[in-house]
C-alpha cells in the first residue's frame, strides 16, 4: 500500500506539489469567475466549478491539516520569535481560508449543479477574497516558512535520520 499524497513520509515534495495544484485551481477559479461574469453558468462553468470545489474541499484541506500537524509544530517549538510570529500568521490564515471556503463552496456546488440562484456579484466577491488570501498564504509559506522548515528538518535529520517532517 502506498502513502497518501500528503502523508508525513512524503515530506516537502508532496507539500510543494499540492501548492502547485492549489495555484492551478486558483487560476481555474479566477477564470471561472470571469466566465460567469461574461457568459453565465453553462456546461463549462458547471464542470469547472465541480473540479474546483472537489479539490479545495479535499486535497487542499488535507494539505492544511498536514501543515498544522507536521510543518508548523517544529517551527513553533524553536526560539526565533519572528519565525514563530510568521507561523502564527499562517495558522490564522488557515482559519480565514476555511471561513472563506465555507462561503464559497456552496456557491461552487450550486454552479456545478447548474443552479442559477447564486448572486454573481457575491460570487465574484467571495472568489476574489479566497484567491487573494490563498495566493498570499502560499507565497508566505514558499518564501519564508518552507525554507526554514527544510533547514530545520535537515539539521534534525543529520543528527537522527529517522526524524519525520
Amino acid at each position: 500500500m502506498s502513502a497518501a499524497p500528503n502523508a508525513p513520509a512524503a515530506g516537502f515534495e508532496a507539500q510543494d506539489a499540492c501548492h502547485q495544484q492549489m495555484l492551478v485551481h486558483l487560476s481555474m477559479l479566477s477564470d471561472l469567475a470571469q466566465h460567469i461574469d461574461q457568459v453565465g453558468i453553462d456546461a463549462e462553468a458547471q464542470h469547472q466549478a465541480g473540479v474546483i470545489e472537489s479539490f479545495f474541499s479535499g486535497a487542499s484541506r488535507q494539505h492544511h491539516a498536514d501543515e498544522e500537524k507536521n510543518v508548523f509544530p517544529p517551527l513553533l517549538a524553536g526560539s526565533d520569535a519572528e519565525l514563530i510570529a510568521l507561523v502564527q500568521v499562517l495558522q490564522q490564515d488557515h482559519c480565514w481560508i476555511e471561513e472563506d471556503w465555507l462561503e464559497l463552496a456552496p456557491q461552487l456546488r450550486a454552479i456545478a449543479s447548474g443552479n442559477n440562484w447564486i448572486d454573481s456579484a457575491e460570487f465574484q466577491h467571495n472568489a476574489e477574497i479566497f484567491l487573494a488570501l490563498t495566493r498570499g498564504h502560499i507565497d508566505l509559506e514558499e518564501k519564508m516558512i518552507y525554507p526554514q522548515a527544510r533547514a530545520l528538518k535537515a539539521r534534525a535529520t543529520s543528527r537522527n535520520p529517522r526524524v519525520p517532517l
